[in-house]
């Protein structure tokens, strides 16, 4: 299964001029844990609902600040057809809980999860146990 096929593909994105206070306001009304950054269609950063909470405790005028303050630059990204495995390593490799799921001309066209993943586990790990099931009817978990 392709990467691809795995997450949203109507990804909430934002400027990187745009304040700290509209993407908090977005983060609510879209009911996402995170916001991505582009320039034109091309991911260029992520701001976090954990981000947020960060420049809060660290920021004397938490107001001033733009997503460009506080974004994670240089997000990981896969290509959209690249295989599910890669996500798996991609999370491993990198210690993040959000890819960006970009085509050949690196634009943004959706984003996975660690939670994706583990859905798409659990659903595979119903799959063999059917087949199981079905090969032993005898077996009984």
């Amino acid at each position: 299964m392709p990467v691809g096929d795995l997450g949203p593909t109507d990804v909430v994105t934002a400027d990187r001029d745009t304040t700290l206070g509209d993407i908090a306001e977005t983060l609510d009304s879209e009911n996402v844990g995170a916001v991505v950054i582009t320039d034109d269609e091309t991911p260029v950063g992520i701001v976090t609902d954990r981000d947020l909470a960060i420049a809060i405790t660290t920021s004397d005028d938490v107001s001033a600040l733009t997503a460009d303050d506080v974004m994670a630059e240089d997000p990981v990204t896969l290509r959209e057809n690249e295989e599910a495995i890669e996500l798996s390593r991609a999370i491993g490799d990198h210690g993040v809980r959000r890819i960006l799921v970009v085509d050949e001309d690196n634009n943004l066209t959706g984003i996975v999860t660690l939670d994706d993943l583990i859905a798409t586990i659990g659903e595979q790990l119903d799959n063999i146990a059917d087949t199981i099931e079905v090969q032993s009817p005898d077996y009984s978990p």
